[in-house]
């Protein structure tokens, strides 16, 4: 009954970012996302929507970025993808798919 109970929390987490995206995870991933140091930009407007966490970032030179993440709990623990940003206005930016 224990195992059972166990398998079924792990499915229910699994779907929620609110618990598998940390914000010092967010920092990290939008940090390499966009190049930035600590502490030289502000993370506002997190939504979670699923397994997808949503937010805005301003940075201490006045850029804005939309960004977003996806997250998840795995048998391993939270899993956190890399973070994908835009500009306002501008297509997100997947440097994996310029050549």
């Amino acid at each position: 009954m224990k195992k059972i109970i166990w398998c079924l929390s792990l499915v229910l987490l699994a779907g929620c970012a609110s618990v598998a995206v940390s914000q010092k995870a967010l920092e990290q991933k939008t940090e390499f996302a966009l190049g930035l140091p600590p502490g030289s930009y502000t993370i506002t407007s997190r939504q979670n929507e699923g397994v997808q966490t949503r937010y805005t970032v301003k940075t201490n030179t006045g850029q804005q970025y939309n960004c977003y993440v996806d997250g998840s709990i795995s048998v391993i623990g939270p899993v956190v993808s890399d973070a994908i940003c835009a500009k306002p206005g501008q297509p997100a930016f997947n440097p994996l798919l310029e050549h």
